[in-house]
Order: C-alpha cells, then structure tokens, then sequence
C-alpha cells in the first residue's frame, strides 16, 4: 500500500511538472520596457484617399484608395509602466487618382463629360502619439495610440486641374502589438489617418486656362484627406 501511494504521489508529480513545463513560455527580452528613452525603424505601406464636398452638375471624387510605401524612424520615451511618448518621423510615397464627371445640362442627352487626375506625392510627416499598452502577456503586448500628425508635401508641384495645400494636419488613432522576440520586438500597427483642414487650393484655379477643367476645378468646396498605415516597427 505504502509502495502504491508512492508511486501515485511521483507519478502526480511528473505529470504537474510535465503540464507546468508545457504552459511555460521563456520571456524573451523582460527588461526592455523599462528603458526611459529607445530608438527604432518602421517600414510599411499606406492608403491614401481625399473626401470631396462639392457642387453639382460636377462630381469629384476619388474613387479608390491607392497604395503606397512609408519608412521612418521612432523615437519613444516610456511615461509610465503604461503610457508611452512616440514621436515617428516619416516619408510616405503614394499618389490620389480623382475622377471628374461633368453632367452637360445643355445636350438633350445630358452625357457626361469625363476627366482623370493622378496625385502623386510624398509626404514627410511627424506624428506626436500617446501610446497606451495592456500588461505584457508571455510574448505580447496590445496597444492602443492616438495622437496629431504634421505633414508637409514634398512633391507639390502644379497640377493641371486639383491642386493641394503644401501642408496638412491629421488626426489619428491607432491599435497595435508587441511582439517580444529573441534579439528585438516587432510591433505590427494599424493607423488610421484623418485631416482635419480643408486642403484645395483654391488660388490655384486663377492658372488654369482650360474652361472645362476651371469648371472642374471651381466645383470643389472642399477637401479632407484620409489615410490607413500599415506599419511594422523594429525595436
């Protein structure tokens, strides 16, 4: 009896030390949260789109979100056990393409008259973020972020219809997540982008000589940009 009670209280034991072993998940990197200040590099892709209001017969819109390239550099400074500055410069490489339809109310027919323009651009933008994170779990970390985002067009040139403001300014918010891994953390994150000023031009329609695209042109109140960033740090 004492033998059988024995062999059931090791037998319990290896079997609690084998499930133990099984759940337990080696921490990769434990202290690297806790630096004040740490620097790293993102790469990702974005999509770009602009929100039109304007007058009819002439319809503006932009009428698929184009893909792009971001990079950048990160800069985070820990607050607290769970609040994070993070300051990311950043180029996105991208482009907007507009559809113009032009309803002709003098043809009986009323056909419509039609006109593209493709919005290249790279933008160089500083976002400020507060980034807020849950308690690390084994080798993850959610997070969410929101935050302002300055942005300057570096490739303003003319454009022969729709022409942008140089400048922008955005907000945005954001989900993400640490992935603690053996030499560094990957974090994929999720923006999403809205301006918060108008962004035509409207001098810019006094250059246009065409009369059909000044038509084009002057049928725009407004403009609001939007972007969704995919992004993956490196830290």
């Amino acid at each position: 009896m004492r033998y059988r009670l024995l062999f059931i209280t090791a037998a319990l034991c290896v079997a609690a030390t084998c499930l133990a072993q099984r759940h337990y998940v080696i921490q990769h990197k434990p202290y690297i949260d806790l630096r004040p200040m740490h620097f790293g590099i993102s790469v990702g892709m974005n999509l770009q789109d602009i929100e039109f209001e304007t007058e009819s017969p002439t319809v503006c819109d932009a009428n698929r979100w184009n893909a792009g390239f971001s990079v950048g550099v990160l800069a985070d400074m820990r607050l607290s056990n769970n609040l994070n500055l993070r300051i990311v410069p950043t180029m996105h490489f991208g482009s907007k393409h507009l559809v113009f339809n032009k309803l002709d109310t003098s043809a009986a027919s009323s056909t419509p008259r039609s006109k593209t323009q493709d919005l290249k651009n790279t933008y160089l933008s500083v976002p400020i973020d507060l980034k807020f994170s849950a308690q690390r779990w084994n080798n993850i970390r959610p997070y969410m972020l929101a935050g302002i985002n300055g942005m300057v067009n570096l490739t303003n040139k003319s454009q022969e219809i729709v022409q942008l403001k140089r400048t922008d300014l955005m907000l945005e918010v954001g989900l993400g997540c640490d992935l603690y891994l053996p030499f560094f953390k990957l974090a994929p994150e999720l923006k999403f982008c809205y301006g918060l000023g108008d962004r035509i031009d409207k001098g810019h329609v006094d250059d246009i000589k065409d009369e059909y695209k000044k038509t084009y042109a002057n049928s725009i109140k407004s403009g609001h940009t939007k972007m969704i960033v995919l992004t993956f740090y490196f830290e």
